[in-house]
């Protein structure tokens, strides 16, 4: 027996709703300056239950070459990366138009 996805009625395996919220999500990228003059980059908006924010964290540090973490409800990683920041956030999948760069 197929899984039913209760959202839209699909089958798990044709079911499309992860990826239409992913579209729907409305991320802001901000700099944020901490203690010291630290800048840090926070990324809020990005629903936990939707997509595995663990993995991006881990991506994103490992490309950015930076240190950082995922509390719920935001991201944070040290220093300035709002632009680079947006580029790998449309390759994970999320659109362009969705992220706000403040």
């Amino acid at each position: 027996m197929a899984v039913i996805c209760k959202k839209c009625g699909l089958p798990n395996d044709l079911c499309a709703c992860g990826e239409l919220d992913k579209e729907d999500t409305r991320i802001v990228i901000r700099l944020e300056t901490r203690r010291f003059s630290k800048t840090t980059t926070m990324i809020e908006g990005i629903d936990p239950k939707l997509s595995d924010i663990q993995h991006i964290v881990k991506e994103l540090k490992s490309k950015l070459a930076c240190g950082g973490t995922a509390k719920p409800g935001y991201i944070m990683l040290q220093g300035d990366h709002r632009e680079e920041v947006k580029s790998y956030l449309v390759k994970f999948g999320f659109t362009e138009s969705a992220i706000e760069v403040q």
